[in-house]
């Protein structure tokens, strides 16, 4: 099993896909990164030598990736709730974030729907 920063990619896919695998690399980031290092993207991991993976550790290397991204992503959220912006607010209280109604709808956000005993009349 290769390892590229800090994660094990999984030997039995395709170099291409097996990239994704790392926080904050896509499919495309992927696609560019294995034709800068020359790499093809059909083999498989497992079918790699080392110096493929050396010259892909060294590709990564250059873009913000795993702890690194999730620290700085995690740091724009705790400003914006600092600076009691409705962005933040709307973070802090696990609602949606982007002007998205929530009256119904937003069950990812908000989590599954809690009944509630009717009024009497």
């Amino acid at each position: 099993m290769a390892r590229i920063a800090g994660v094990d990619i999984p030997r039995d896919k395709r170099v291409e896909v097996a990239l994704t695998y790392i926080y904050g690399i896509g499919l495309t980031r992927a696609q560019t990164i294995l034709a800068k290092t020359g790499v093809n993207p059909d083999i498989r991991v497992k079918d790699l030598d080392d110096g493929d993976v050396q010259k892909l550790r060294a590709a990564t290397e250059s873009f913000t990736i795993e702890g690194d991204l999730r620290r700085q992503e995690g740091m724009a959220l705790k400003r914006l709730q600092d600076i009691g912006c409705l962005r933040g607010r709307r973070h802090r209280m696990s609602l949606p974030v982007r002007g998205q109604r929530t009256r119904t709808n937003a069950r990812t956000r908000r989590g599954s729907r809690k009944t509630v005993a009717g009024k009497k009349k």
